[in-house]
């Protein structure tokens, strides 16, 4: 899974066993409570989620946690534009080598029986274009890659 934190993204393997996860030592037990267990100690924990991110108070400390949905980008990504969903690509309005500006319409896909406009969330030259019209894209498939 991938996360957003303070620091940044971070992606994390987690090792689900019934209601508890694990992860290097470290296992969260949901159930009624939330525990996590450091060190073979375990410790009572809060969680709310308020929209998409999770807050979670442990030990006197508050830890601010978003889960990175696969496919979801933002602004501040340096990455290639990935889709947000399964679908089908409907057109392809760019070129490999083609200068781009923020808010260019790339892409056109389908998902989900509505339409969905890829546009570019930064200026740059677009690098690779991994799909064509007609064909189908897996959740979080890279569509786009820009510089």
């Amino acid at each position: 899974m991938e996360f957003k934190t303070y620091q940044g993204r971070v992606e994390i393997d987690i090792l689900r066993e019934g209601k508890s996860f694990i992860h290097e030592g470290l296992m969260v037990e949901t159930g009624d409570n939330l525990w996590l267990e450091i060190d073979g100690r375990k410790h009572k924990a809060v969680a709310t989620k308020v929209g998409d991110v999770w807050w979670v108070h442990i030990m006197g400390h508050t830890l601010e946690f978003e889960v990175i949905e696969p496919g979801a980008v933002s602004s501040g990504d340096e990455v290639g534009l990935s889709a947000p969903m399964p679908g089908k690509i409907l057109e392809v309005h760019v070129s490999e080598g083609q200068s781009v500006e923020t808010g260019d319409l790339l892409m056109v896909m389908e998902a989900m029986k509505m339409e969905h406009k890829i546009v570019a969330s930064s200026a740059g030259k677009v690098d690779t274009v991994h799909f064509t019209a007609g064909d189908q894209v897996p959740q979080g498939a890279e569509l786009i890659s820009i510089s």
